[in-house]
């Protein structure tokens, strides 16, 4: 096992974000503020010196990542495993839409990551496939990695590399645009990951 450390980096804001509509796996464009905001963020990210950016395939995740590593000269990669969550039949509809269309549901899809909206995957699915990035990564040599990735996803693969039990991981509070939360190792404490910071950023 290599890795340190692990920089979890939501992408900036896109157009989607800006009217209150749900994403999941649409491809939604970021807005001037979003590039704007991924451009503040290099130098705090920077710090970090990471070996690798790997990005969601998703536009608003790969031109977020693309800012900072043709910034720094960080190699990038992507990876459709590091996809938000597919909300399936809620893509693309505001909050008030799916409350009037399935009411409750949003409410019992915030507080249990193995409610799956329909047409879509849990939370739990997400973090699955998510993990198995990370596996990937602990296999080479490689020790800080940032992720470019989607807020649910962020907060689902936090829950589970924590460890913390799938009942709890609703406490986990949101990620802003362009914010980021970090996991290390210590050398002491084996293969376990500790949180360090969460939902860190640069607002302007």
């Amino acid at each position: 096992m290599t890795l340190r450390r692990l920089v979890l980096w939501r992408h900036g804001e896109t157009d989607y974000n800006a009217s209150g509509r749900m994403q999941g796996h649409i491809d939604s464009n970021l807005t001037e503020v979003g590039r704007n905001q991924a451009r503040f963020a290099v130098p705090a990210l920077a710090r970090f010196s990471p070996d690798v950016v790997v990005a969601s395939d998703l536009r608003r995740a790969t031109d977020t990542a693309t800012v900072f590593s043709e910034a720094v000269g960080v190699p990038l990669r992507f990876d459709k495993r590091l996809r938000e969550t597919n909300l399936g039949h809620w893509q693309g509809k505001t909050g008030a839409e799916i409350d009037e269309e399935w009411p409750g549901g949003r409410a019992e899809w915030q507080t249990d990551a193995t409610w799956t909206p329909p047409g879509g995957e849990s939370r739990v699915e997400v973090a699955a496939r998510a993990t198995e990035v990370v596996a990937g990564l602990d296999e080479g040599t490689d020790e800080t990695a940032v992720l470019c990735a989607h807020g649910g996803l962020i907060t689902a693969l936090t829950g589970s590399l924590l460890e913390l039990p799938v009942g709890n991981w609703w406490q986990l509070g949101n990620i802003s645009n362009c914010h980021w939360t970090v996991l290390a190792r210590r050398e002491t404490s084996g293969l376990a990951w500790r949180l360090i910071a969460y939902n860190v950023g640069i607002t302007g």
